[in-house]
């Protein structure tokens, strides 16, 4: 049984593989033409955390593709403590096809995956955010042809989303650069599971915007204080103004770059609005295409045997 848990364990040939499905169905759902890979499908979508773009784009998806999607608020159900988790995904696994997970820890999905017994999509955890950083790959390869050769800065701490769009360029060829302030480097685990899925060695991070984004193709942001770090706020909020990107810092990258954020956005904190709305930004593209390179993991994880790679 497949789940997509983070890009780790996902080869470079499946990369590859989903993002060409990703391109096939937004080009489908584009001509109007109907997909049924999902017919009688049921999917959960359990969400501890809030979110806009990650349950709309699994929910109009799942019905593109012809299944059925519940949702499930994490605080409503008691994850975890109305019922151990082993008990709950036991209980899912006998009523729904495929579980979406957005949660506060990453150990949480590898429950899931542990005792149950159906595919598990990690939509977001504190660790790794794969979907996100599989429609950031499609989303390069539609600006520039190919991700291979490209280089992407991350101006930003290395965070859950970070970590994953690193692994991908890895693993697809792009150079990844993180820029941050000192103290919001990847992490010494992060390293070593960097290390042994790709076999190279930590992605370059430099303490310098501007270093970071002289040879660009692609700047990528991303909000400062993420939920759960709101006692860091203000902290975060002097130690990362120098990391903006507003229309200075983009004077400093090549003249083709884009940029690219995973929203919300907090205008005028990470990005200033004459950048995300200006000429530069594949913002909505890229918010766009969470839906059709999810689409592509879910016919992924239900792909017949035989045909898998």
């Amino acid at each position: 049984m497949r789940h997509f848990l983070d890009l780790l364990g996902v080869s470079a040939d499946d990369l590859r593989h989903l993002l060409a499905e990703s391109v096939r169905l937004k080009a489908a759902h584009a001509r109007g033409i109907p997909e049924r890979s999902l017919a009688g499908k049921v999917v959960a979508l359990v969400f501890e955390k809030p979110s806009l773009r990650t349950r709309v784009s699994f929910e109009a998806g799942v019905a593109h593709l012809g299944g059925t999607s519940l949702f499930f608020p994490g605080n409503e159900i008691g994850l975890g403590w109305r019922e151990t988790h082993a008990d709950f995904v036991r209980t899912m696994s006998r009523f729904v096809d495929c579980l979406v997970l957005r949660v506060f820890k990453h150990e949480t999905v590898e429950k899931m995956v542990e005792f149950g017994s159906v595919p598990v999509i990690n939509a977001l955890s504190d660790r790794s955010h794969p979907c996100q950083a599989l429609a950031d790959l499609l989303t390069i390869q539609e600006l520039f042809g190919s991700v291979e050769g490209r280089t992407v800065a991350f101006i930003g701490d290395g965070n859950n989303v970070a970590r994953s769009l690193a692994i991908g360029c890895a693993k697809l060829g792009a150079r990844f650069v993180l820029g941050c302030p000192v103290g919001y480097e990847f992490d010494d685990l992060f390293a070593h599971e960097y290390k042994t899925a790709t076999g190279k060695l930590p992605p370059e991070t430099v303490h310098d915007p501007v270093a970071a984004v002289r040879a660009a193709d692609v700047i990528y942001t991303d909000v400062w204080t993420s939920m759960g770090q709101e006692a860091e706020r203000e902290e975060r909020l002097q130690r990362f103004a120098p990391f903006q990107v507003n229309a200075a810092l983009m004077e400093e990258a090549p003249a083709h770059c884009k940029v690219l954020h995973c929203l919300p956005a907090h205008r005028g904190e990470e990005i200033t609005d004459d950048v995300i709305d200006g000429p530069q930004s594949a913002v909505f593209d890229q918010a766009e295409n969470r839906m059709h390179a999810q689409k592509a993991i879910l016919e992924w994880l239900f792909e017949p045997q035989a045909a898998r790679r």
